[in-house]
């Protein structure tokens, strides 16, 4: 018998609106890594999230090296209150050490990086020693230190220590980390396999012709791609499903069969040709629907078998948002990563909001500006949910919990930057 690939009762099934910390919460408790383990070459595994602990072997550097250009030598030989001359007897430089056993009085010219000679336990920057017209010999500042300008091994990372642990996702600066261990491999989960379903007889796909009365172009399924591309996942575009509920039955039911995760936009409310409900209640559980949140209230979660399923409203604002705040970080914790919040940056807001409703959570379209007070935030002046225009101009989103009924300027609010989704301004 095998594991459950999600846990059963992830989600506790109510038709009263729940707030969006519980959501959080519950999708925090109940989601688990679904994919398997793969082998990855390091130049390639930037963006992908670990499954093993990595640690080093070696000591990063491996051995004492020079941190700037000069000259090695032994502190002993420093004459107190006195000049110190000492005779330069070789050369080493990075990839190319001086092999030989250094006497009393004697040092070795030393480029940054190259190993410190045995013997020597101090380096003099180049330009703080008198050099002889020879070249032959150098005379030391009577400020010389012991120890001066070098980098001791293990200075970076030290043997046997550990760098990443599974659940870790590799970012550029990371993969410089494994090159210096030697590591030309890592092991990672494969990537999430994830299907996008759009439904409604009126979404027409983008370039297929001039949109006949009534109909719309699909602007979810580009920016569902996009954003699931983006969280470091295989994505598939299924197409548009007609409001056909056998239909969307017997498709979402195969497709359940080849996918880690589907993502629906549209269909999920309670309206007569809402079929992915009806047919999700058909083939398995529908866990978790209607939030206390604005936009994307009719959000639902479920799954057929082990195979979660996320249905996201209609409006391309609502799908956007409720992807960041609900399947982005479902979609990490699937692909074996930590389940991530997003940072939060409270900041005087440049705008005026009163008699807002209670009782739940809003998340606003918001530009961070530099002013000359300092950072401020901008509210996108429109907040409807099929404003394509305010997710262009916003650079964030602002976060209002549920109790706050007013804003006035210079109030400190909650400002997400879609960096926090790796999303670039």
């Amino acid at each position: 018998m095998t594991e459950n690939r999600l846990v059963d009762d992830c989600f506790q099934t109510s038709e009263k609106l729940i707030r969006h910390d519980t959501a959080i919460h519950e999708l925090k408790k109940r989601t688990k890594p679904v994919v398997s383990h793969e082998d990855v070459v390091l130049d390639a595994s930037g963006g992908r999230i670990l499954a093993a602990t990595v640690s080093a072997d070696q000591n990063v550097p491996a051995y004492d090296n020079a941190a700037v250009d000069g000259y090695a030598y032994a502190y002993k030989d420093v004459v107190e209150g006195g000049e110190t001359t000492l005779s330069v007897v070789g050369r080493a430089a990075a990839g190319r050490p001086y092999s030989g056993d250094l006497a009393s009085g004697q040092a070795v010219r030393i480029l940054t990086g190259a190993i410190v000679p045995h013997g020597c336990d101090s380096i003099i920057m180049q330009e703080d020693v008198t050099q002889s017209r020879s070249g032959q010999s150098v005379i030391l500042p009577r400020d010389a230190r012991a120890g001066a300008n070098i980098r001791p091994a293990g200075e970076d990372v030290a043997k046997s220590k550990v760098l990443f642990t599974p659940g870790h996702l590799l970012r550029p600066q990371d993969l410089a980390a494994l090159a210096s261990i030697g590591a030309g491999t890592v092991s990672c989960f494969a990537r999430l396999k994830v299907g996008i379903i759009s439904t409604g007889d009126e979404i027409v796909a983008a370039g297929s012709g001039p949109l006949k009365k009534g109909d719309v172009f699909n602007a979810n399924s580009p920016m569902l791609t996009a954003l699931v591309r983006n969280a470091g996942c295989d994505v598939h575009d299924l197409g548009v499903w007609p409001d056909q509920r056998d239909l969307i039955k017997d498709r979402l039911e195969k497709a359940a069969q080849s996918f880690d995760l589907l993502i629906t936009s549209g269909g999920a409310s309670q309206g007569e040709e809402d079929h992915i409900a009806a047919a999700l209640d058909d083939l398995g559980q529908r866990h978790f629907w209607r939030i206390a949140v604005k936009p994307g209230r009719p959000i639902m979660f479920g799954q057929i078998d082990d195979v979660p399923v996320v249905g996201l409203p209609g409006n391309p604002v609502a799908v956007f948002v409720c992807f960041l705040m609900y399947v982005f970080p479902i979609l990490r914790r699937l692909s074996g990563g930590v389940f991530p919040e997003p940072r939060r940056i409270h900041l005087p807001a440049n705008f005026e909001i009163s008699n807002r409703k209670p009782g739940r959570r809003e998340f606003w379209r918001g530009t961070l500006r530099i002013t000359d007070e300092g950072a401020r935030v901008e509210k996108y002046p429109k907040d409807g949910s099929g404003l394509i225009s305010s997710l262009r101009e916003a650079n964030g989103l602002i976060d209002m919990p549920e109790d706050v009924p007013n804003v006035k300027i210079g109030d400190k609010v909650a400002f997400i930057p879609f960096s926090e989704f790796g999303i670039l301004s």
